[in-house]
């Protein structure tokens, strides 16, 4: 179980479900596209990705377990250990991450919830 648990099914309900997630990641890889760092670490067609990660999201914040049914344990660590990720490449990330955040109709207290998430997972995937 971790830190966020306890506020996750709250957090699902409160966002709209689903729908605000995909939006979210839509957002998201709209900069990862024009991105000139993160791009290449990305594969050609994003659509797979793009799934991936709004599913995972879903599931970590309280909604359906789609993302493991599929997929199994998230394993988030070892799926990235393959990309060079050091400072530069996580705090790009992570400002793309909450740009996107903040184009979206989130309050105050979600937008810091999910933004303290994404930093502390974004530093957890450094690995140069």
């Amino acid at each position: 179980m971790n830190q966020f648990n306890i506020a996750s099914s709250n957090i699902y309900d409160k966002l709209g479900g689903e729908a605000f997630f995909y939006k979210l990641v839509d957002k998201f890889y709209d900069f990862i596209e024009s991105d000139e760092l993160l791009r290449p670490m990305y594969p050609e067609d994003l659509e797979p990705g793009k799934s991936h990660l709004a599913k995972f999201l879903i599931q970590f914040w309280g909604g359906p377990k789609q993302y493991s049914e599929e997929r199994g344990h998230p394993r988030l660590r070892s799926r990235h250990m393959q990309f060079p990720i050091g400072d530069k490449e996580r705090n790009i990330w992570v400002s793309h991450m909450i740009s996107a955040l903040k184009s979206m109709d989130i309050n105050q207290g979600e937008l810091k919830t999910l933004q303290n998430y994404f930093e502390k997972t974004a530093t957890m995937m450094i690995n140069k």
